[in-house]
């Protein structure tokens, strides 16, 4: 298995990155991540918008996969998520969507231990994940910082990239190019105040490349439905971007005109919000299992 280190980072996905690994299809590798302040925050007398804001966001990598092309998928299996035993969390005046109410900035280093986080007497049972995970941007998008989301991947902040779960990347540079860090202990849908729950983490990823497969946005496969994750310049542009996404796809693979695939998502397909706090917003579209499993859907693609 290949081991990163989390002091390769960077802080844009580009059209070209020079590349800190090389892998083959199929195998695994253990990538060191660091919290999205890149440690910055060692105590709660900080201010949290007095860091250094030139190292936010680092992604470790990125990492060449040898048999990936453009016109590829590049799959990705989560294996395994370990957080480290503390987190920082904070609210920032003007951040977040009650930002207009937040009066004082403020820090929190939470602890977490036995699977919970530990905050104002509270247990809270975390749910790891992976804040950004993406690949090199198409020539057409050109640089993407890493707290952007957008076609490539990057900074989705999406609950369900977690352990046991799948995500599926359109190709578009040779390498394809991956790098991922930004990862939380716990975070709620929307992110609302600025933070999820930061954390350095270890992952230990599959990587494989599915060959001639393509789609527009970034994909999660969980244990009961594929995703469309798309990101837009608002909620409304978001919503629309993975709704669009949906439908297509459910057009192509169950062969229905688009009314009729359209139809189907009012019915079946479920829109949840990932994240709201970023550059672009993040809305993804769940496609239940008992439509179409994903790797049907895959196949059909």
């Amino acid at each position: 298995m290949h081991k990163l280190e989390g002091d390769k980072v960077i802080y844009t996905f580009e059209t070209e990155m020079k590349s800190v690994l090389t892998m083959k299809s199929g195998e695994e590798v253990l990538v060191e991540t660091n919290d999205c302040f890149y440690q910055q925050i060692e105590n709660e007398e900080q201010v949290l918008m007095e860091i250094d804001f030139d190292h936010i966001n680092p992604a470790t990598g990125p990492i060449y996969v040898e048999e990936a092309a453009p016109g590829d998928l590049l799959k990705v299996e989560i294996l395994e998520i370990n957080v480290a035993d503390k987190g920082v969390a904070g609210v920032v005046p003007g951040e977040g969507i009650l930002g207009d109410k937040a009066k004082k900035p403020i820090i929190r280093i939470i602890p977490i231990k036995d699977g919970y986080a530990h905050y104002k007497g509270l247990k809270i049972p975390i749910k790891p994940m992976i804040g950004v995970i993406g690949v090199a941007p198409g020539d057409e998008d050109g640089e993407c910082p890493t707290e952007t989301p957008w076609k490539h991947g990057g900074n989705m902040d999406t609950t369900d990239i977690a352990q046991g779960n799948t995500v599926y990347f359109p190709v578009r540079q040779k390498g394809a190019l991956l790098a991922l860090g930004d990862c939380h202990a716990i975070m709620g849908d929307g992110e609302i105040c600025f933070t999820g729950l930061e954390v350095p983490a270890s992952v230990k990823l599959r990587v494989s490349v599915i060959k001639d497969k393509n789609v527009t946005w970034p994909l999660i496969q969980t244990e009961d439905s594929t995703m469309v994750v798309a990101s837009g310049y608002d909620v409304d542009n978001a919503i629309y971007n993975a709704t669009d996404e949906a439908v297509k796809i459910l057009s192509k693979v169950l062969d229905m005109e688009f009314e009729e695939a359209y139809l189907l998502a009012s019915i079946a397909v479920h829109m949840k919000i990932s994240q709201v706090v970023d550059p672009r917003k993040t809305i993804r579209s769940e496609i239940p299992h008992s439509i179409i499993a994903t790797e049907k859907l895959l196949e059909k693609l």
